[in-house]
């Protein structure tokens, strides 16, 4: 089988057969787009023409270029899922990166916003909405959903009208692999989403003009009335944070972080955060654990005889 075919193929089997997010379906066709690439210069074409050594030369040539370890590592992965693949398909007789490693990465610790700078932010958010306009009620809306609920920007950006439950303060999201959930969020942000959804969103949906009635569903809508693509959202956030020091040139994710953190600072169980952020594994919850250190510090205040 060609090559192109092969990872054109493997793109349609994570999208229908697995179910896989349009997100994780296009990192993987990127990642396979470029091994092809590199291939074809090597006159490398069919997928009987792979073996491990050229899945590690690839690895080896990237490290070399001086890409960072965390996308040499994603490309690992992504070679292992491809061939396993390939190899049940029957496209290669043996599964070829079966014994792949990828290379080791170092912790990076999430960025999270202290509790004093994030009261800050949402009180800065919260003065532009009283003096602005649609925009500015909208953004206020955003910040208040994405801390309260620790929403992804995917997330946030899909919702429909229908999701919010404005009297439960919940919100239905679609996450990774389609799964759904029900988040809660405060009356803070039940606050902000009234206020935008009562003026603010019309004013942005009129802009749409004759498109109006394809954006009617969408809770967040951009300047001209469209659906508030996920760019336009980090733009929004990376703005508002930028003010931040501690939290300077970050985006969305760093809301949704600190959201988890926050919680787990005020006595919220892991598996709660868990639930809240749509985690499959524990494990990737746990990350927050190690940023929390202000409970760490008071559990020590409170329970150590020697404190």
């Amino acid at each position: 089988m060609e090559i192109s075919a092969a990872r054109e193929e493997f793109v349609d089997h994570v999208v229908v057969e697995r179910n896989f997010s349009p997100q994780t379906a296009r990192a993987y066709a990127s990642d396979l787009a470029a091994f092809a690439a590199w291939a074809a210069q090597r006159t490398i074409s069919d997928t009987r023409q792979l073996d491990l050594d050229t899945y590690r030369d690839w690895l080896w040539s990237m490290s070399t270029a001086g890409l960072a370890q965390t996308t040499i590592a994603r490309r690992s992965a992504t070679l292992r899922s491809w061939s396993a693949w390939m190899w049940r398909e029957g496209a290669t007789e043996v599964d070829t990166a079966a014994r792949l490693r990828s290379p080791k990465t170092g912790t990076h610790l999430p960025t999270v916003v202290p509790r004093e700078s994030m009261a800050h932010v949402l009180d800065e958010v919260a003065a532009a909405a009283a003096s602005g306009g649609a925009l500015e009620i909208r953004d206020r809306a955003i910040v208040e959903l994405l801390y309260a609920s620790g929403l992804r920007v995917s997330e946030l950006c899909g919702l429909d009208i229908d999701d919010i439950d404005l009297d439960r303060l919940t919100a239905r999201v679609t996450g990774k692999g389609s799964k759904q959930r029900v988040v809660p969020f405060g009356v803070p942000a039940q606050s902000a989403l009234v206020d935008y959804l009562r003026s603010a969103r019309a004013d942005l949906l009129a802009k749409a003009g004759n498109a109006a009635s394809a954006e009617a569903a969408a809770v967040f809508l951009g300047a001209r009335g469209a659906r508030l693509s996920t760019r336009s959202a980090y733009a929004v956030i990376s703005r508002i944070l930028s003010r931040v020091p501690a939290a300077s040139g970050v985006g969305p994710h760093t809301l949704r972080h600190t959201a988890a953190t926050h919680m787990l600072d005020g006595g919220a169980d892991l598996r709660a955060v868990q639930e809240l952020l749509g985690h499959s594994s524990l494990g990737t919850t746990q990350v927050y654990t190690h940023v929390s250190a202000d409970r760490l510090r008071e559990s020590y205040r409170l329970a150590h005889p020697r404190a």
